[in-house]
């Protein structure tokens, strides 16, 4: 049997160190801040911006749906990828324990098409459903020199009480970790995704064995919304940190609190489409859950003692995947796996 060709993010367009310190080199002359009212409240590492605001704290988190975009174009289905862009930003929004409650939206297009953005504000409009939070605005670009198609992207207003936010400081070694599961690829991780099946001659809306559907359709599958169950879980539970698994995967679990690790002894189920995905494109563990959410699309740290009683209020497939350790990495043992950078 002739093995195909090992593929790998950066293969495929998206070197996810070179990403890094592209933001570096842009942060690095980020250095004003406001004094006073409305000043920053510094989390480096976190998922989500905040600004004091009295006795409350706004987070401001801005994001996209990404080259998903390309497969919903390529099966002329525009309906979903507004709750992808949704999902995106309120999922960073909640990981400090905000409540989003508003957003605005960015399409840049190359050309007008009512036929485009009328589907695209039916996923925007079951997004915001999902989250409670209302759209209050947004922004057509037309930039047929700049853009091919169109691009989707928003920006999440949250708030939450200065005393509850969750920071991650109070996370001590032998926390449980707890994964919600995913819906499937998220909205991260496209480019090698598309490029696994146009290597292989696979078209969109094909189906292949593995998947009960079309590829197209695996790939467009929504972003899990968490908004709901975990804000109720927030104000249950002894919270003391939480992830979303988007870009990066498991490197995630890296930025919550310096010095503690994971490791995960029981990681959740993939969804088939990861099983697919590797198999064909002859892709490693290590790149796989360093670039998708294999089946874990949120995560939350609670003390051991509170963890079982957690997972059964969450439900929906949510278990305790490992516990945080004395480190700076995050390790998978059965897979032999260890992530020491973001």
């Amino acid at each position: 049997m002739i093995m195909p060709r090992r593929l790998t993010y950066a293969k495929a367009g998206v070197d996810i160190d070179k990403k890094s310190r592209s933001i570096a080199a842009l942060v690095e002359h980020l250095k004003y801040r406001r004094k006073g009212f409305g000043k920053p409240i510094d989390l480096p590492g976190h998922f989500t911006g905040l600004v004091d605001f009295g006795d409350y704290a706004l987070t401001l988190c801005t994001d996209g749906v990404g080259t998903k975009l390309l497969v919903a174009d390529a099966m002329e289905k525009w309906d979903t990828v507004g709750i992808d862009c949704i999902a995106m930003n309120v999922n960073d929004t909640i990981c400090v324990g905000s409540e989003p409650i508003a957003f605005v939206d960015y399409i840049a297009i190359d050309k007008p098409d009512e036929r485009v953005t009328s589907e695209v504000g039916k996923g925007l409009e079951a997004g915001a459903a999902l989250s409670n939070m209302t759209i209050v605005g947004g922004e057509i670009a037309v930039l047929p020199e700049l853009v091919k198609g169109f691009d989707l992207a928003g920006t999440c207003l949250g708030m939450v009480k200065k005393k509850e936010i969750i920071t991650g400081d109070d996370i001590s070694p032998g926390d449980a970790l707890i994964g919600l599961p995913s819906s499937g690829i998220h909205s991260n991780g496209l480019s090698l995704a598309r490029k696994i099946f146009e290597q292989n001659g696979i078209g969109y809306k094909e189906k292949v064995k593995g998947l009960s559907r079309s590829v197209g359709l695996e790939l467009l599958e929504p972003t899990t919304v968490y908004v709901r169950q975990v804000l109720k879980l927030v104000q249950k539970f002894d919270v003391r940190g939480m992830a979303n698994i988007t870009g990066g995967g498991l490197r995630n679990l890296i930025r919550l609190k310096k010095g503690v690790g994971f490791e995960i002894e029981n990681p959740m189920k993939q969804n088939p489409i990861f099983k697919v995905m590797q198999e064909l494109g002859n892709v490693t563990d290590e790149e796989m859950y360093q670039v998708f959410n294999m089946g874990m699309g949120f995560s939350l740290v609670v003390p051991e003692g509170e963890a079982s009683a957690a997972v059964r209020a969450v439900g929906k497939g949510a278990k305790i995947v490992g516990h945080a350790a004395r480190s700076n990495s995050i390790t998978v043992p059965e897979l032999g796996l260890r992530y020491s950078k973001y």
